[in-house]
């Protein structure tokens, strides 16, 4: 995992440029800050800098290990951008064909791989429905079922018993 103080950060680009601002925003995370409000930080700003409009950068592989790294330390505290975040950036990545790089490779890949798991830590009954969908959709794009994992992030609640005879009749 890239350490947030390494300069290598400038080096790495998010939607708006390099991506030195990135490490200040992931730091926050291990607070497991409030995002009930729209524009809330440090999420705004790392869903609008990592995961633009459904483009991915090379900031937006860096930034998964330490959203991970950060949930794993309470899951339970979890909230829905956690799950929904690193799902999102590995939809957009698949969907995209964008490309990994070499160097950031295997901790992105080692922080999807704990995806599983840790959403299976932070369930518990009547589990809020964001987060719950949230999780499953960072489950089914870290098992490479990024077809399902886009419709969870992408199925409103009113549509969710069209999607499930959808589903059912593939």
């Amino acid at each position: 995992m890239l350490a947030l103080d390494s300069p290598v950060w400038s080096e790495l680009q998010h939607a708006y440029g390099p991506a030195s601002d990135i490490p200040a925003l992931l730091s926050q995370l291990s607070n497991f800050p409030d995002e009930s409000e729209h524009l809330a930080e440090p999420w705004f700003g790392l869903w609008s800098a990592l995961c633009h409009q459904g483009d991915v950068y090379s900031a937006s592989f860096a930034a998964v290990p330490h959203i991970v790294a950060a949930l794993a330390t309470n899951p339970a505290r979890a909230t829905m951008s956690f799950f929904l975040l690193p799902a999102s950036i590995e939809v957009a990545r698949h969907e995209r064909a964008a490309p990994l790089p070499a160097s950031i490779e295997s901790a992105y890949l080692a922080a999807l791989a704990k995806l599983p798991a840790l959403a299976a830590s932070a369930s518990r009954p009547q589990w809020a429905p964001e987060v719950c969908t949230s999780a499953l959709a960072a489950v089914a794009a870290a098992t490479g079922n990024h077809l399902l994992a886009q419709l969870i992030i992408n199925v409103e609640a009113s549509e969710i018993p069209e999607a499930l005879e959808w589903l059912e009749n593939r």
